[in-house]
């Protein structure tokens, strides 16, 4: 068997030297697997074909190990962090880096809610199937590595369109004690301070850290103050054996700056409206995990875990040309509303592996199941005080008060078949049963209260996909095509209004994603991943304006309804080069790299059917308009970042721009920005950042500059929260960290 593993040349001796006292100890005669080891100094990496109990093989993926980057950690910058990984699409609602929203191919970045999003490999959001909005991210000063994959995470870890992000935590070390600690300060009040403790002890081992942080924000009225904890406590039990406990706990206070007009971003990016908006997210996960080995030939992994959380926000959420004023007759500003989530959900997961053999070819089994339950309580439009702090007092029984649960069973299956030493076969098939119950009470009028007609939807869904790897050298030309699927949302099931009317025969979306790449290294020279992907996206939701009995003297209404499709296709491109490698240049010189990293984006409606209603009854026009050829919201045409470092002797420099194409932000691909700021084109940026790294003994000292030309731009517009309108991008910032490990 060959394992194809970056590992650090300290780790390689010690394992070397445990094989060989483990070897001399038996009388017996060990044949042990040969091991090629590849030390690459370039990050993204990949996914090797089989690890633990998952296939990765023929899959697009990357593994983004944080310590061979200069990016800024402190506030979980996603825009230098996901630089290396093609077609990353970001939203950056405010520079707090609370919350990471991330997305690829024309996708929806928000909270991350296209992708199975996972830290430790268990699920992290509100809800994976109703409610998939990623209100928690870790620090990323404690992960060690992130690892993606694109669509064809569909059948191993769930159907999202996006795929699946995992957030894979730092470990215990392989000594009694050590201690970590990294502390910073910056631009806007910024102060930040990680602390880690880790260990071993015989057949025990632990992992703890603390981070705090605070910063009074760039913008007017975006400080904020965030605390996430965790620990992990490891214990072999048995020989092959162990089970590990986690706790995660993370609460922050955050105020909201709310949107922009077009006009008011154009006089005063950095001016906020809004003084009185706050939002809080309390989070709670706990984890099980048991690992082990059956036999030689079969492994398997089980985690037991559990999310409980809240969404907690109080604000005026009016658009931002209206005015939050103190009003003359009551000499007080207006009530702000209230809005609470409250999450309880629990699930199981099973992972096994079984390699096999058929005649003198080793193949490999994945399979598993998923039993999950997620309880959401949503309390909304509660008459909150006429305060401007963080108080979450209502005056009266929220309007609306609604009860959703989503239950799941999965069970997967994927198996490798080594053709020949160079090609694999992956076939794999995934089951969903999903059972989501709606109820309660939907808004009182007149004092009288109207409820939700209940409301159950009850699916099964086969997927299936289909991967193959050809390797050449240490390269491999790779293809895979898995079956995508989204269920209907319980926002979906939510009409805002008390007349709007939902279809009772709503669909939930569905699809497919294609890729097909070429990948791999030349020896420490190059490091490169160039792919076609193509993705349907079938049975996309929206609102038509009705009129009862279709008469249009009948009263109107808005009819929530599937309306078509969307194609996204395209190319990702990720290249990076060590030229002193390649002119063979002395080792004194030190290490100059570049990299690239591109995605050109084509998504666009292919059937989308929108209707429109003018004039006044008995005198109306009912306009419908097939959108089929407009760009989908919020999808580029193109992104890419650029970067530079050189690495010598203990410091290494860095930079790197990111360039992204322009995008509209609702499905008629309106040009000129509304009054309101939250319908209208937002134009392309270019962003440059810096970042150092010294490292002497066991401290090191980093830095970086944010925004270096204090470029003007923004990345999204809002309907609702963060707060109606434009949304400004962080204008220039520092930050100079000192850390040391011992």
């Amino acid at each position: 068997m060959r394992i194809i593993a970056p590992i650090l040349a300290g780790l390689l001796l010690t394992a070397a030297a445990t094989q060989a006292q483990e070897v001399k100890k038996d009388t017996a005669t060990v044949t042990l697997d040969q091991v090629i080891i590849f030390i690459k100094e370039q990050t993204p990496d990949r996914m090797p074909a089989v690890q633990q109990q998952t296939i990765y093989s023929g899959k697009k993926n990357d593994v983004l190990r944080l310590n061979e980057i200069n990016a800024n950690r402190t506030t979980n910058n996603a825009r230098e962090l996901f630089s290396r990984m093609a077609g990353v699409s970001v939203w950056e609602n405010d520079g707090s880096g609370i919350q990471v929203n991330v997305a690829v191919r024309g996708l929806s970045p928000n909270r991350s809610w296209e992708l199975n999003t996972r830290q430790n490999g268990y699920d992290i959001s509100s809800d994976v199937f109703g409610y998939p909005e990623a209100y928690y991210n870790p620090p990323m000063e404690a992960v060690e590595r992130i690892e993606f994959i694109r669509g064809g995470a569909s059948l191993q870890f769930g159907p999202q369109f996006g795929g699946m992000i995992n957030y894979v935590l730092k470990k215990a070390p392989e000594k009694k004690f050590s201690y970590e600690t990294q502390n910073t300060v910056g631009s806007f009040g910024l102060v930040s301070s990680f602390n880690a403790i880790g260990g071993k002890h015989g057949k025990f081992t632990y992992y703890a850290y603390h981070h705090a942080r605070r910063a009074d924000g760039w913008r007017d009225n975006t400080g904020y103050q965030i605390r996430n904890s965790f620990v992990n406590l490891g214990y072999e039990f048995a020989p092959h054996w162990k089970a590990q406990v986690e706790f995660t706990t993370m609460d922050y206070e955050l105020q909201q700056p709310g949107g922009l007009t077009d006009v008011q971003f154009a006089a005063d990016h950095r001016q906020s409206l809004r003084d009185r908006n706050w939002m809080g997210t309390p989070w709670n996960l706990a984890t099980i995990t048991i690992t082990g080995r059956w036999s030689p030939k079969i492994t398997s992994d089980f985690k037991l875990f559990g999310l409980y959380g809240e969404r907690n926000s109080v604000g005026f959420t009016a658009a931002p040309n209206v005015v939050d004023a103190i009003n003359p007759t009551t000499l007080a500003y207006a009530n702000r509303q209230v809005d609470r989530d409250r999450y309880a959900n629990f699930g199981l997961e099973n992972r096994s592996l079984w390699n096999y053999s058929l005649g003198k070819t080793q193949h490999h089994l994945a399979f598993g199941f998923r039993l999950y339950q997620a309880d959401t309580n949503r309390r909304q439009r509660g008459t909150g005080t006429n305060g401007s702090d963080f108080d979450l007092t209502v005056s009266d029984r929220y309007p609306r008060n609604l009860d959703f649960t989503t239950r799941n069973i999965a069970l997967f299956a994927e198996n490798m078949f080594q053709i020949t030493p160079a090609w694999t076969v992956t076939p794999g098939a995934r089951l969903e049963i999903i059972e989501s119950v709606g109820s309660g009470l939907f808004n009182r009028v007149s004092g009288n209260d109207v409820l939700m007609p209940n409301q159950e939807l009850n699916r099964t869904q086969l997927l299936f996909g289909l991967g193959t790897e050809y390797r050449i050298g240490t390269t491999n030309v790779y293809a895979n095509i898995s079956q995508a699927y989204r269920p209907v949302l319980f926002s979906d099931q939510t009409p805002p209004a008390t007349t709007d009317v939902i279809d009772p025969n709503l669909q939930d979306a569905n699809g497919y994603t294609i890729d097909l790449g070429y990948r791999g290294t030349y020896k420490n020279w190059i490091n490169f991943d160039v792919s076609y992907f193509y993705m349907v996206y079938n049975n996309r939701i929206g609102t038509l304006n009705r009129f009862i009995n279709d008469d249009p003297t009948q009263a109107a209404f808005a009819f929530r309804t599937n309306l078509g499709k969307s194609i996204h296709k395209g190319a990702e491109l990720y290249g990076d080069i060590s030229w002193f490698d390649v002119f063979g240049a002395p080792k004194t010189w030190g290490k100059l790299k570049t990299f690239a990293s591109s995605a050109f984006i084509s998504a666009r409606y292919d059937d989308f059917a929108v209707t429109s209603v003018s004039g006044a009854a008995p005198n109306v026009t009912i306009t419908t308009t097939n959108l089929a050829g407009k760009r989908v919201e919020n999808a580029p045409e193109f992104i890419h970042n650029f970067g530079i470092s050189w690495e010598y002797k203990k410091i290494s420099i860095s930079a790197q721009q990111r360039q992204n194409g322009a995008v509209y932000t609702d499905a008629q691909n309106t040009v000129t920005p509304t009054a309101n700021g939250v319908n209208g084109r937002i134009g392309g940026y270019k962003v440059i950042d810096l970042g150092m790294e010294y490292r002497f003994k066991n401290y090191n000292l980093r830095g970086g500059i944010n925004n270096l030309t204090n470029e003007k731009y923004a990345t999204r517009r809002a309907g609702g929260y963060p707060g109606p309108g434009l949304l400004p991008g962080e204008g220039q910032s520092f930050y100079v960290s000192i850390g040391a490990k011992f």
